[in-house]
């Protein structure tokens, strides 16, 4: 058993009795003989069964408590999966902490570290930054965490993203069909998967089209509406600015609409816009944003169904990840490109 991770079925097999019984047994909802109850202790002392003396904790008053670590409750889309993850943990009797780390991995590490102190029984997480190594360190040996939205490389753990490639590629698409053949990519950091993928959507819906990949319409930066003025500053000073821009999240979008008001400019006339999220605000500015549809509440929700299989020892049937699909959504920020 050294090499091997003992889960309850592990127990249940030393002790002679079904994995469901020791289930019970485990969370105090069974009254057994003690002749039973011993030789499932037995069983457990035997075995090492120490990662899951979560549900013995359960029984004996632990926390049954889930972390949700957040980089910002700021933006509206966060705000939203929070809302759903807190309703689904509610629905299975645990409840759940906010944890908001500005996308600082020393606050990022000690959150993971409540898990060592038994401060909460579990983890949903969610960064917004590039990993230096350090993240994947602190998550190698934990058990009940759930990725969210954003990967952490070479972190084996279950996830939960989006379809971010094919929402890159409808985005695109949208203003191809349009009538734009001078698309510019507006992303976060470039080292993040949500970021790469949406780009590579970007890329395949171009190359489907037979329209050129420039690079110089390609920018990476922060998730935030200060990159997105400065990103429409340097598109505008091209020779050849584009016609229309896919911004990888609608808060970039909407630093790209501050960008052109500034300007006296607007959308869709001077610059057609194409964001990535739905956030709640979308349809309420002006122009109203086509966007991509990513459903935060969707991503929440599943993360916390994983993480419950997780603390029952169902860990065959959590997939190691599961991509939330997304949709297009038009509204009014695209028009036909005015001939150059």
């Amino acid at each position: 058993m050294a090499n091997k991770r003992v889960v309850l079925s592990d127990v249940a097999n030393m002790a002679g009795l079904s994995k469901a019984t020791v289930s019970r047994y485990m969370n105090n909802s069974i009254i057994l003989p003690q002749q039973t109850i011993q030789r499932i202790e037995d069983a457990i002392n035997t075995l090492g069964y120490r990662a899951n003396s979560l549900a013995r904790r359960l029984s004996m008053g632990g926390s049954e408590t889930i972390g949700l670590v957040l980089p910002d409750i700021a933006n509206p889309f966060f705000a939203e999966l929070a809302d759903a993850a807190e309703e689904a943990a509610s629905a299975h009797k645990y409840s759940l902490v906010l944890c908001v780390t500005r996308n600082n991995l020393e606050k990022e590490c000690q959150f993971i570290r409540w898990l060592d102190t038994r401060q909460v029984d579990g983890l949903l997480f969610a960064t917004n930054r590039p990993d230096n190594g350090q993240l994947c360190i602190e998550l190698k040996d934990q058990r009940h965490v759930v990725l969210i939205d954003e990967d952490v490389p070479g972190c084996t753990l279950p996830k939960v993203f989006s379809d971010n490639v094919h929402g890159g590629e409808l985005a695109t698409q949208a203003l191809i069909d349009a009538g734009h053949r001078h698309i510019a990519f507006v992303g976060g950091p470039g080292q993040l998967m949500s970021v790469r993928e949406r780009h590579q959507g970007y890329q395949q819906a171009l190359a489907n089209s037979g329209l050129d990949y420039a690079p110089s319409r390609v920018l990476y930066g922060n998730y935030d509406r200060t990159f997105g003025r400065q990103a429409l500053e340097h598109l505008l000073a091209l020779p050849a600015p584009p016609t229309a821009v896919f911004a990888a999240s609608d808060y970039l979008a909407l630093g790209l609409l501050d960008g052109l008001r500034a300007r006296g400019l607007s959308a869709p006339h001077a610059l057609s816009l194409v964001g990535f999220d739905d956030a709640i605000y979308s349809d309420l500015i002006t122009p109203r944003l086509s966007t991509i549809r990513q459903s935060a509440r969707e991503l929440g929700r599943t993360a916390v169904e994983k993480l419950v299989k997780l603390f029952n020892d169902d860990d065959e049937n959590v997939a190691p990840v599961t991509r939330i699909p997304v949709e297009w959504i038009a509204r009014d920020s695209i028009a036909t490109p005015r001939i150059r």
